[in-house]
Protein backbone atom coordinates (compact mmCIF):
# COMPACT_ATOMS: atom_id res chain seq x y z
CA UNK A 1 0.00 0.00 0.00
CA UNK A 2 1.57 3.33 -1.09
CA UNK A 3 0.99 6.76 0.36
CA UNK A 4 2.29 8.91 3.14
CA UNK A 5 2.81 8.02 6.77
CA UNK A 6 1.58 10.49 9.35
CA UNK A 7 5.20 11.47 10.02
CA UNK A 8 5.83 12.18 6.35
CA UNK A 9 2.59 14.16 6.10
CA UNK A 10 3.66 16.18 9.13
CA UNK A 11 7.08 16.83 7.62
CA UNK A 12 5.68 17.92 4.25
CA UNK A 13 3.11 20.28 5.76
CA UNK A 14 4.82 21.54 8.90
CA UNK A 15 1.80 20.43 10.94
CA UNK A 16 2.41 18.48 14.14
CA UNK A 17 1.34 14.84 14.22
CA UNK A 18 -0.99 15.52 17.15
CA UNK A 19 -2.69 18.29 15.16
CA UNK A 20 -3.18 15.98 12.18
CA UNK A 21 -4.83 13.44 14.47
CA UNK A 22 -7.00 16.19 15.95
CA UNK A 23 -8.12 17.40 12.49
CA UNK A 24 -9.00 13.82 11.63
CA UNK A 25 -10.88 13.36 14.93
CA UNK A 26 -13.04 16.48 14.44
CA UNK A 27 -13.71 15.65 10.79
CA UNK A 28 -11.74 18.41 9.11
CA UNK A 29 -9.43 15.84 7.54
CA UNK A 30 -10.91 12.65 6.09
CA UNK A 31 -9.92 9.45 7.82
CA UNK A 32 -7.13 7.81 5.84
CA UNK A 33 -6.88 4.20 4.83
CA UNK A 34 -4.95 1.99 7.20
CA UNK A 35 -2.39 -0.70 6.72
CA UNK A 36 -3.14 -4.22 7.98
CA UNK A 37 -1.07 -3.20 11.02
CA UNK A 38 -3.35 -0.20 11.68
CA UNK A 39 -0.99 2.58 10.51
CA UNK A 40 -2.57 5.54 8.76
CA UNK A 41 -1.77 5.92 5.06
CA UNK A 42 -2.45 9.40 3.69
CA UNK A 43 -2.75 10.35 0.03
CA UNK A 44 -2.27 13.51 -2.03
CA UNK A 45 -5.81 14.64 -1.20
CA UNK A 46 -4.97 14.61 2.50
CA UNK A 47 -1.77 16.53 1.77
CA UNK A 48 -3.65 19.19 -0.20
CA UNK A 49 -6.41 19.51 2.40
CA UNK A 50 -3.96 19.77 5.28
CA UNK A 51 -1.94 22.47 3.50
CA UNK A 52 -5.21 24.29 2.83
CA UNK A 53 -6.23 24.12 6.50
CA UNK A 54 -2.81 25.29 7.66
CA UNK A 55 -2.71 28.25 5.28
CA UNK A 56 -6.27 29.28 6.12
CA UNK A 57 -5.42 29.23 9.83
CA UNK A 58 -2.23 31.26 9.16
CA UNK A 59 -4.45 33.86 7.47
CA UNK A 60 -6.57 34.02 10.60
CA UNK A 61 -9.62 32.13 9.39
CA UNK A 62 -11.47 30.73 12.40
CA UNK A 63 -11.87 26.95 12.64
CA UNK A 64 -15.58 27.34 11.83
CA UNK A 65 -14.72 29.32 8.69
CA UNK A 66 -12.18 26.69 7.62
CA UNK A 67 -14.78 23.99 8.17
CA UNK A 68 -17.27 25.99 6.08
CA UNK A 69 -14.73 26.24 3.27
CA UNK A 70 -14.04 22.52 3.48
CA UNK A 71 -17.78 21.79 3.51
CA UNK A 72 -18.00 23.69 0.21
CA UNK A 73 -16.01 20.74 -1.19
CA UNK A 74 -12.62 22.04 -0.14
CA UNK A 75 -9.81 23.35 -2.27
CA UNK A 76 -10.57 21.13 -5.26
CA UNK A 77 -14.27 21.81 -5.90
CA UNK A 78 -15.45 24.90 -3.97
CA UNK A 79 -17.30 27.55 -5.98
CA UNK A 80 -15.70 30.98 -5.97
CA UNK A 81 -18.90 32.85 -5.08
CA UNK A 82 -19.42 30.79 -1.93
CA UNK A 83 -15.77 31.04 -0.92
CA UNK A 84 -15.83 34.80 -1.55
CA UNK A 85 -18.72 35.22 0.88
CA UNK A 86 -16.70 33.53 3.63
CA UNK A 87 -13.63 35.60 2.75
CA UNK A 88 -15.62 38.87 2.78
CA UNK A 89 -16.92 38.05 6.26
CA UNK A 90 -13.38 37.25 7.41
CA UNK A 91 -12.06 40.49 5.89
CA UNK A 92 -14.69 42.45 7.82
CA UNK A 93 -13.54 40.75 11.03
CA UNK A 94 -9.88 41.53 10.24
CA UNK A 95 -10.73 45.18 9.65
CA UNK A 96 -12.70 45.32 12.93
CA UNK A 97 -9.71 43.88 14.78
CA UNK A 98 -7.40 46.41 13.13
CA UNK A 99 -9.73 49.23 14.25
CA UNK A 100 -9.76 47.81 17.79
CA UNK A 101 -5.97 47.51 17.82
CA UNK A 102 -5.57 51.05 16.47
CA UNK A 103 -7.75 52.41 19.31
CA UNK A 104 -5.78 50.32 21.81
CA UNK A 105 -2.49 51.61 20.41
CA UNK A 106 -3.60 55.26 20.72
CA UNK A 107 -4.88 54.68 24.26
CA UNK A 108 -1.70 52.94 25.38
CA UNK A 109 0.59 55.45 23.63
CA UNK A 110 -1.19 58.38 25.31
CA UNK A 111 -0.90 56.69 28.69
CA UNK A 112 2.79 55.87 28.26
CA UNK A 113 3.41 59.46 27.15
CA UNK A 114 1.96 60.71 30.47
CA UNK A 115 4.06 58.28 32.47
CA UNK A 116 7.14 59.91 33.98
CA UNK A 117 9.09 56.69 34.04
CA UNK A 118 10.60 57.79 37.32
CA UNK A 119 10.99 55.70 40.42
CA UNK A 120 7.83 57.15 41.99
CA UNK A 121 4.53 55.60 43.09
CA UNK A 122 2.44 57.91 40.85
CA UNK A 123 2.24 56.10 37.51
CA UNK A 124 -0.15 56.76 34.63
CA UNK A 125 0.16 53.18 33.39
CA UNK A 126 -0.77 51.73 36.80
CA UNK A 127 -3.70 54.17 37.03
CA UNK A 128 -4.92 53.13 33.57
CA UNK A 129 -4.63 49.43 34.43
CA UNK A 130 -6.50 49.88 37.72
CA UNK A 131 -9.26 52.19 36.50
CA UNK A 132 -9.51 51.43 32.79
CA UNK A 133 -9.31 55.17 32.04
CA UNK A 134 -6.45 56.88 30.23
Amino acid sequence: MGGLSIGELARRTGVHIETIRYFEKIGMLDAPDRTPGGHRVFDDGHLRTLKFIKRARELGFAPTEVRTLLDLDGPAEACCDEVRAVAVHHLEEVRRKIDDLTRLERHLAATVERCSGGHVPDCAVIDMLETGRP
